[in-house]
């Protein structure tokens, strides 16, 4: 998890309140996932506060998230930008509440945004799945905003960024639960005349349907794809191919990435164990995939991987791992990996015009266009 990417600004904290509306499972109509009142479940500070000395403070990572053992306070990545026509790119956004708990922001390219009703144009579909450690980050907030409006301009694909529910109130495996459902969702529109969002029912080509993730958006795309290897979609739908960002994967074995930087990488550690409370350790194959026992890399669902790395990310060699043993696997798929140099953790998104940042999206874009 890189807080950097979260900077913006103004600070966002989970007051107890909120913490307790967020985590009340009886609520047939919770507000934390609706986007026309997320921003009614926020405060904003100047700075984020020197610890409480009136709780015990389970995990820490600053400027981020503070996790105590009664509330949490997160300090970025939840602030809210409306979804809009975008000026710059042409590309229009909207949002759609999938169920109580689920819901998403749509992005549709100006030609298909602009075209009549008798030439509607088909486009790839990207189902997005935010990063953040499980903890942090919103589909909604400006930084995800800004890249998919540039992004779906250059790739002319229509995307779908998920909103999960977060950890630690909703602890892991709830983002994967999440996760499916909106992916369920969105397939339900492959049928003739189904579904009832009107961009996904007009213009998506479900012949390319792509997942992607960065961080642990990135892991939980790996897991919808192994689901849907168990369990397939409805009308025969199928994954075309898998974007890979910059993974969320750990392991007790070592790679050399992991001394990059030692404290984040033992922070990562750390907060898997306070994400995913009932997890066996690092060796746990919701993060370790490539562990003895987990479910084999042959079985993924899609014809096509793309592992994008940083050189300077501490869990560049977990992603470099992941595509050296998908190739070895026995799968019958097209794997590709392609790397940052100099770069760190989803340094896309705190640079998104620096000369790398550029390249990876073309390489993404690319990718979903071949």
């Amino acid at each position: 998890m890189s807080c950097s990417l979260y900077k913006s600004p103004a600070t966002v904290v989970l007051h107890p309140s909120i913490a307790a509306a967020v985590d009340d499972q009886t609520n047939p109509n919770p507000t934390n996932r609706r986007p026309d009142l997320r921003r009614a479940r926020v405060m904003a500070a100047a700075a984020p506060p020197a610890a409480a000395a009136d709780d015990e403070i389970v995990y820490e990572s600053m400027p981020c998230i503070r996790i105590y053992k009664n509330r949490v306070e997160r300090y970025f990545g939840s602030e809210f930008v409306e979804a809009s026509a975008d000026a710059a790119t042409g590309v229009a956004s909207r949002d759609c509440v999938i169920s109580p708990n689920v819901s998403a922001r749509l992005y549709l390219p100006r030609a298909a945004a602009d075209g009549d009703g008798a030439a509607k144009a088909k486009l790839p579909v990207l189902v997005y799945y935010h990063g953040g450690g499980f903890c942090l980050g919103s589909a909604f907030n400006p930084t995800f905003h800004a890249y998919f409006n540039s992004f779906a301009a250059l790739a002319n694909v229509l995307v779908v960024s998920v909103e999960y529910r977060l950890a630690p109130e909703h602890p892991v495996p709830a983002a994967y639960a999440d996760s499916w459902e909106a992916l369920a969702w969105v397939v339900s529109h492959a049928g003739a005349g189904a579904g009832d969002d009107p961009w996904l029912a007009d213009h998506a080509d479900f012949s390319r349907l792509y997942l992607g993730g960065e961080s642990a958006g990135a892991n939980i795309a790996h897991h919808m794809a192994m689901r849907v290897a168990a369990e397939g979609l409805p009308h025969d739908t199928k994954i075309q191919g898998l974007v890979m960002i910059h993974p969320y994967f750990l392991g007790t074995n070592k790679v050399p990435s992991d001394d990059l930087d030692p404290a984040a990488r033992e922070s990562l550690g750390s907060l898997w164990r306070v994400m995913c409370p009932a997890t066996t350790g690092e060796d746990d194959p919701l993060i370790n995939p490539l562990v003895d026992g987990a479910p084999g890399l042959d079985a993924l669902a899609c014809g096509r991987v793309l592992v994008c790395v940083g050189e300077g990310d501490v869990l560049r060699d977990r992603g470099r791992a992941y595509y050296d043993r998908l190739r070895a696997s026995g799968w019958r798929g097209e794997a590709e990996i392609w790397q940052a140099p100099g770069k760190g953790h989803t340094f896309h998104l705190l640079e998104p015009h620096c000369d790398e940042a550029v390249a990876q999206d073309k390489v993404i874009s690319d990718f979903l266009n071949r």
